[in-house]
């Protein structure tokens, strides 16, 4: 099993700087498996515990977490202007090295995954693994059988990009205006254009599921929370 040096994985949890923790090293205030340690460069593996203070780490290779995203900020690490999905995540979080997996437009809310796993980010925006992500849409104008046809034909959006064929639904045939919408494709404001170009507009646009994932319904605006064991399995399934 990989082992790593002691102040990296401190700093890789969200405890400081390399050097902040280094301090808390030499001043005692690191246990591994019971013992202080004292070395910022002793090594440890996923097995080994570590006392931070008096909090026992729950170490992991690499960890995921689920946002109801806000509408008021935009997804991206930083920006100079906007608030952004980061400003959410508590100092330690940030500290994490935990980065947005694909984007959400800012007025867009709904789950938006947070990880520090490449890897799986990758398969989750690559457009050639196709993922399939569920919104829920409030339309302006009611939604027809024609609308419907048209996203399983793919549309044709106002810069000539022809869309992929995407679902669209109507839950309750007496509320025509609120609709369910699949899409395994994320271009810019997609949803909205392909609207757009069917002469509506959306009004409400809220993601709820990304491959299997989906967003916690107690989870409020702007909040986030670390995926449940049960979750992460789910996740890495990938289907």
């Amino acid at each position: 099993m990989a082992k790593d040096r002691l102040d990296k994985v401190l700093g890789n949890y969200g405890l400081g700087t390399r050097s902040d923790v280094k301090k808390e090293i030499y001043q005692g205030l690191v246990m591994v498996n019971g013992q202080i340690i004292k070395d910022p460069g002793f090594k440890v593996s996923l097995d080994d515990e570590i006392q931070y203070y008096d909090e026992i780490l729950k170490r992991k290779e690499f960890y995921y977490f689920m946002m109801n995203k806000a509408p008021d900020c935009i997804t991206a690490t930083e920006d100079p202007r906007e608030k952004t999905v980061m400003d959410y995540l508590s100092d330690r979080h940030r500290n994490m090295n935990l980065f947005p997996v694909g984007r959400l437009d800012k007025e867009t809310e709904g789950l938006l995954l947070f990880t520090t796993d490449g890897t799986l980010a990758h398969y989750y925006t690559s457009p050639k693994h196709f993922v399939e992500k569920e919104y829920y849409a409030e339309i302006s104008e009611p939604v027809t059988e024609n609308d419907i046809q048209s996203f399983e034909k793919g549309i044709l959006l106002d810069d000539g990009y022809q869309t992929l064929p995407a679902r669209l639904a109507i839950p309750k045939p007496v509320e025509p205006t609120i609709v369910t919408v699949w899409l395994k494709e994320g271009k810019y404001r997609q949803i909205r254009r392909m609207f757009q170009s069917l002469g509506k507009e959306v009004l409400y646009l809220k993601r709820v599921k990304m491959g299997n994932l989906v967003l916690d319904p107690n989870l409020s605006l702007g909040s986030y929370r670390e995926l449940t064991q049960e979750e992460e399995t789910i996740l890495k399934q990938k289907k």
